[in-house]
């Protein structure tokens, strides 16, 4: 069974502004690197459409919203925070991440493919249910868990977030509820300041967020603890019935956003032990979504070593 890509070039229209981090070439040059891979004909490939307001009002506010919509339309030069710039077709392409994450969690659910990546910007994981902030204007990933609950009746869902900043958003978004389980490897202290240890979810979700801060300068080895001692026996413990995967290589050595050391190869061990809890408890239901991954050479490297393992072609 293959592994499905989505993508589409009008991801590269969201402009972000002049030297923004989260600008159009980490897309541009990362599917450039793919399509010359002798593997990539074995990826199946999605086209996006644009998300249903109503899946993402899930998640988001409705003033929140159309305050986004509306943000766009006047242009504005950021949207809620310095660092979420817009441009004019900003909100198209938000849409249109979200309908493409969307779009292969029915290519999964319904068999057609064992797993997923998207592709896609902007990010999502640090946007909040009434704010934007760290790059992100819809969290792609939240909407997605909620998404599967309602469109396919999914129980229990784990979502796994290695990006090296932790995902506000989405542990804010879930951290009530006892039958998402958010699990977060990050920098910590750094952006955005939440992500400690101590915060293990609120209510009937107690317990069901993990949150595991890393020093700067962590890498493979202090990783693979981590992976070892805390998260594989906890997402064991919850059986979960999809696993999805907020993948942000800004933890990889060179990245210029972060001071977490992971090498590229890293990136298809954490990829591995993730489809091993996939394949024991889901039937290797695996939706993994881009989130950050600044350095313009080694993010192509690190997404294909991801897809090389999520399509099997690499054994780690």
């Amino acid at each position: 069974m293959r592994t499905a890509i989505v993508y589409d070039q009008r991801y590269l229209l969201h402009d972000p502004g002049s030297f923004h981090p989260e600008n159009q070439e980490r897309l541009a040059r990362t599917w450039k690197h793919l399509e010359s891979q002798n593997w990539f004909s074995q990826l199946e490939k999605v086209a996006p459409n644009p998300a249903d307001i109503s899946w993402i009002a899930e998640i988001h506010s409705s003033d929140y919203v159309n305050r986004a919509e509306k943000a766009i339309q006047r242009g504005d030069p950021y949207l809620d925070c310095l660092d979420v710039g817009i441009s004019e077709k900003s909100y198209e392409v938000a849409l249109l991440a979200v309908g493409g994450a969307l779009k292969i969690a029915d290519q999964v659910m319904s068999g057609a493919v064992k797993n997923a990546f998207g592709l896609l910007r902007p990010p999502g994981h640090h946007a909040e249910r009434d704010l934007a902030m760290g790059f992100c204007i819809f969290n792609n990933i939240a909407v997605v868990a909620q998404y599967l609950r309602r469109k396919h009746g999914v129980q229990k869902i784990l979502i796994l977030d290695w990006d090296v900043h932790h995902g506000n958003g989405t542990q804010h978004i879930f951290e009530a509820d006892p039958d998402v389980f958010y699990i977060s490897l990050h920098q910590h202290p750094f952006y955005p300041g939440t992500g400690a240890a101590h915060e293990t979810g609120t209510g009937k979700g107690k317990g069901a967020t993990l949150n595991c801060p890393m020093p700067a300068g962590a890498g493979d080895k202090e990783y693979e603890t981590v992976f070892c001692e805390k998260i594989l026996p906890k997402a064991n413990e919850f059986k979960p019935d999809v696993v999805l995967i907020s993948a942000g290589f800004d933890a990889h050595k060179d990245d210029p956003l972060a001071q977490i050391c992971l090498t590229t190869e890293f990136f298809g061990w954490m990829t591995a032990r993730v489809m091993e809890i996939a394949e024991k408890h889901a039937g290797g239901k695996i939706i993994s979504l881009l989130e950050g991954g600044y350095h313009l050479q080694q993010l192509p490297l690190s997404v294909a070593k991801h897809l090389r393992v999520l399509a099997g072609l690499d054994k780690e």
